[in-house]
């Protein structure tokens, strides 16, 4: 069962799960996945982050202050705009000792998800990529995030829990 896979089938799990539960007890993990993705053809690192939607706008909310709704049209300039800050300070990528600009590329919803993008300036033939990814550790002392990177079609994955954020593999 691949990784993506997994995650995809635990987050639609646990959304089911947290259907049943009273809206107090919300959903009882707090978890996300990050997949760092080398294009060859690009050459650029191409990031999908994965995160609760309630999880994510609260997150903001606490960070930012005021309130973000994600599948309402009226807060998509709101949410971009703090979804790029957010970014910016909670994911960091090296590439072989050198850090790489990353840009916000936008996000998708989903009606209990939210798929955030983003993309590295290009970098040739990665050897070494260390990725410092604390996405929601603002909000969670309980925070997972699940970690995979992927060059070439060598995948190398890890469990990052709460403080935990630095990752490095080489490939």
């Amino acid at each position: 069962m691949s990784g993506r896979f997994f995650f995809g089938f635990l987050l639609s799990f646990m959304m089911i799960f947290q259907s049943f539960v009273s809206n107090e007890a919300l959903h009882p993990y707090h978890v996300g996945s990050v997949e760092i993705n080398y294009s060859s053809k690009s050459k650029t690192f191409e990031v999908t982050g994965r995160f609760f939607l309630d999880d994510l706008e609260n997150g903001l909310g606490k960070k930012y202050g005021g309130t973000y709704h994600f599948n309402d049209g009226k807060y998509k300039t709101k949410l971009n705009d703090a979804l790029q800050k957010y970014c910016q300070e909670y994911f960091k990528l090296k590439a072989d000792n050198k850090f790489l600009k990353v840009n916000y590329v936008g996000y998708e919803e989903d009606q209990e998800s939210v798929n955030v993008y983003l993309e590295s300036e290009p970098v040739t033939n990665p050897k070494k990529v260390e990725a410092a990814v604390s996405f929601l550790y603002n909000l969670f002392d309980d925070q997972i995030n699940i970690i995979h990177i992927i060059v070439n079609g060598d995948r190398k994955s890890e469990k990052m829990t709460y403080p935990n954020r630095y990752m490095f593999k080489t490939f």
